[in-house]
C-alpha cells in the first residue's frame, strides 16, 4: 500500500528539522561502534573486576561470546514490575543455552503514580524518567556490553530507558516486558465507586474494597493508562518482540518470550553478522510509526511529553504540530478504558495491536521499510506468538476483529481521527485529547475559577462553590513550578460537576495522562505560568473559550495581554519527601513542548 501522503509529508518535515541534530547523532554512534567490542579496550585488572562474582568469567575472560547487560527497573512496590524478580535468573539461563554471558548492570529507581497520586511525591515523577535515564547511563558506562536488555513498563521508566538507549546508541537494545495483570473489578465500576466517594454517598470502605478487587495481582494496571500505552509504542517503535506486550505475567508463553528476546539480544551484537545498533532503529520513521500508534489507540496524553524526549537523544525533533496532524488522519481503533469499557486484556483478545498494525499498514498509515529487533520491517508485527512443545513460534495474527466493540478495522473505526488537538492561543500552546469527550461538549465558553492547585479544587467543590458552568484553571503545575504533577484527583470532582449538568472544563499548565476521560481538558500548557506564562494573567470571572475543533484556547478579556502576571510561590514543593533534592532539576527543566526534559 501507498504511504499515505500526510505520513510522508510529516516524516519528511521532522527528517528535514532534524539533518543536523541526527546527523551528529549518527557520526557519534558510529563513531563508537567502530571501536569495536567493548571489553577488548578494558585492562585486564578492569575485566577482573567485572568478571569476579560471575560463574562463568572464564567466558567472559577468554572468549568472545556476546555478554548482556540487564538494566532492571524492579522492585515489588509496582505490581507491573514485581514479575522481573525472577528475570535474570531466567535471562542468565538463556543466555548460556545461546552461547553468551548476562550481567545485571543495574538497577533504575521506579515510582507507582498510583501511589503517589495527589500527594508530593507526584512532584517528583516526572523527573524521575531524567533520573532513570542517568542511572542507565551509569549502569552502562561500565562498558563492558555487546547488548543491552531493558526491563521497564510503566509511566517514566520506559520513556527514561529509551533515552539511555539512544544515548547508547551503538549497543543493541531488546525491551522485554512483563504484562498485564489478569482482569479484575471492571475499570467502569471502579470509576463508578469513585464518584459516589467523591459525592459521599459512599465511605472510604467501599472505596477500598473497589481499588482493591481493580489492582489486585503482579502485572501491568489493566486501563489503557501510560503504562500500557508505552508497551503499545515499544511494539510500533519495534523494540518488543511482536505480540510480546499483552501477554500475563508468570505464564509460560511470558517466559518462552523472554527467552527468546534474550537469544535476539545474544543476536544482533556486533560480534555476529546481524549487528543492529538501537540508534538505526530510533530514527524519524519509528517515531511517527510511535505517534500513529498514539492515535490509532487513543493511549496516554503523557506520550506527548515523553516522546519529544526520547526523540531528541536520538537526534530527532518532534513538534506538537507533528502530533497533531498525525491525529487528523489517523482512525481511532479502539476503545480501552477509559474511552471505553473493555481493559488491555480484553483488547488483546479482541486481536490486539497485531490486527492494528495490520490494519494500518494495509491503509498506508504506517512505515514498514523500518529496522526493527526482529531484522525485518514492521511486517513481523502483524504476527503473535504461540507455544509448542516448550519453544516460541509465530503465527498470522488475526486478520479481522473478534469484538468490533473494542477494537475495529481502519475501514471502520470508532472515529474517523485519533482525538488529539493541538491548542494555540493567547493562553498559550497545548493539547486537548477529545477521543472520550462528547462532542458537544468540544468546544466550552465559561467563567474562569483560579487555583493554584488540585487541592483547592476539591476543596472549593465540597463548599459547594460550583454552581455554574465553569473552566477551573489550575496553574503553577507546570515542570519548573513543582514537576509537573499528574491532577488525575481531580477527575472524579470534575466528572460530577458534569454529570449535574454543567459544562466544565479543565485547562492547566500540568498534566492529566492516560486516566483522562470525558471532561474536556486542555493540558501541558506552555510557557507555564511559573515562567510567567500567560495562565499567570488569568483572574476569577474571565471568559475562557476553549475550541477543541478549532484548536484554539483564549482569555476574551479585553486587557489581559496588559496585565501583571501572578507571581509563583515556589517553597510549597521546595521540600518534603525528597522534593528538595530536585531543586536544580526545576531550575533546568526545558518547556513542556520539548518534552519537559532535563538531560537531553
Amino acid at each position: 500500500m501507498t504511504l499515505h501522503a500526510t505520513i510522508a509529508r510529516v516524516t519528511d518535515r521532522i527528517r528535514e528539522r532534524s539533518a543536523k541534530s541526527r546527523g551528529a547523532y549518527l557520526a557519534k554512534i558510529a563513531r563508537a561502534a567502530e571501536e569495536g567490542p567493548r571489553r577488548a579496550h578494558l585492562s585486564c585488572g578492569n575485566q577482573a573486576h567485572a568478571y569476579a562474582a560471575m560463574p562463568d568469567k572464564q567466558d567472559l575472560a577468554t572468549t568472545r561470546k556476546p555478554n548482556i547487560g540487564i538494566v532492571t527497573a524492579y522492585n515489588d512496590m509496582l505490581s507491573a514490575h514485581q514479575p522481573y524478580e525472577r528475570y535474570p535468573d531466567l535471562i542468565r539461563q538463556a543466555a548460556h543455552v545461546a552461547g553468551a554471558t548476562a550481567q545485571v548492570a543495574g538497577g533504575v529507581p521506579a515510582m507507582c503514580d498510583g501511589v503517589t497520586q495527589g500527594r508530593p511525591g507526584m512532584e517528583l515523577s516526572l523527573f524521575s524518567r531524567d533520573v532513570i535515564a542517568l542511572a542507565s547511563g551509569v549502569a552502562l558506562t561500565h562498558d563492558t556490553f555487546d547488548a543491552a536488555l531493558y526491563l521497564g513498563v510503566c509511566d517514566k521508566i520506559v520513556p527514561g530507558l529509551i533515552i539511555a538507549a539512544a544515548t547508547f546508541g551503538h549497543i543493541p537494545a531488546v525491551f522485554v516486558p512483563a504484562g498485564p495483570m489478569p482482569s479484575g473489578l471492571p475499570n467502569d465500576e471502579k470509576s463508578k465507586v469513585r464518584q459516589q466517594f467523591a459525592t459521599g454517598e459512599v465511605g472510604r470502605e467501599a472505596l477500598m474494597a473497589a481499588e482493591m478487587a481493580s489492582y489486585h495481582a503482579p502485572g501491568t494496571c489493566t486501563f489503557y493508562g501510560t503504562a500500557n500505552t508505552n508497551q503499545m509504542l515499544m511494539e510500533f517503535m519495534g523494540l518488543h518482540l511482536p505480540g510480546s506486550s499483552f501477554v500475563n505475567p508468570n505464564t509460560p508463553l511470558r517466559d518462552a518470550l523472554t527467552v527468546a528476546a534474550v537469544q535476539r539480544a545474544a543476536a544482533i551484537t556486533r560480534l555476529g553478522n546481524d549487528y543492529l545498533p538501537a540508534g538505526e532503529i530510533l530514527d524519524e520513521r519509528a517515531f511517527v510509526n510511535g505517534i500513529v500508534g498514539l492515535m490509532a489507540t487513543g493511549g496516554s496524553t503523557n506520550l506527548v511529553l515523553h516522546l519529544p524526549a526520547m526523540a531528541r537523544a536520538a537526534g530527532v525533533i518532534l513538534d506538537l504540530e507533528d502530533f497533531h496532524d498525525l491525529s487528523e488522519i489517523v482512525p481511532l481503533m479502539a476503545r480501552v478504558y477509559p474511552n471505553g469499557l473493555a481493559d488491555v486484556n480484553h483488547f488483546h483478545a479482541a486481536g490486539g495491536l497485531g490486527f492494528m498494525i495490520g490494519q494500518l499498514l494495509d491503509a498506508g498509515l504506517l512505515h514498514q521499510d523500518v529496522r526493527t529487533i526482529t531484522g525485518g520491517g514492521l511486517e513481523q508485527y502483524v504476527k503473535e506468538p504461540r507455544l509448542k512443545d516448550s519453544q516460541i513460534t509465530w503465527v498470522d495474527g488475526a486478520r479481522e476483529s473478534l469484538n468490533d466493540k473494542i477494537l475495529r478495522p481502519a475501514t471502520a473505526p470508532f472515529a474517523p481521527s485519533g482525538g488529539l488537538k493541538q491548542l494555540s492561543g493567547n493562553l498559550g500552546r497545548g493539547v486537548i485529547k477529545i477521543s472520550a469527550v462528547a462532542p458537544e461538549r468540544h468546544v466550552i465558553e465559561a467563567p474562569a475559577r483560579v487555583f493554584a492547585d488540585q487541592e483547592e479544587v476539591k476543596a472549593a467543590f465540597k463548599r459547594g462553590e460550583f454552581t455554574e458552568d465553569v473552566v477551573v484553571v489550575v496553574r503553577f503545575q507546570g515542570p519548573r513550578a513543582n514537576g509537573m504533577p499528574e491532577l488525575h484527583s481531580l477527575t472524579p470532582t470534575l466528572a460530577v460537576l458534569q454529570d449535574r449538568g454543567l459544562r466544565v472544563a479543565l485547562v492547566t499548565d500540568g498534566r492529566m495522562s492516560g486516566a483522562s476521560g470525558k471532561v474536556p481538558a486542555a493540558i501541558h500548557i506552555s510557557p507555564e505560568a511559573a515562567d510567567e506564562g500567560p495562565l499567570a494573567r488569568v483572574r476569577d470571572g474571565d471568559i475562557i473559550r476553549l475550541d477543541a475543533a478549532n484548536g484554539s484556547l483564549s482569555c476574551l478579556a479585553a486587557d489581559f495581554d496588559s496585565r501583571e502576571p501572578a507571581k509563583h510561590d515556589p517553597a510549597p514543593s521546595a521540600e518534603g519527601l525528597g522534593r528538595e533534592l530536585f531543586a536544580a532539576f526545576r531550575a533546568n527543566v526545558g518547556p513542556a513542548t520539548e518534552g519537559a526534559a532535563v538531560v537531553v
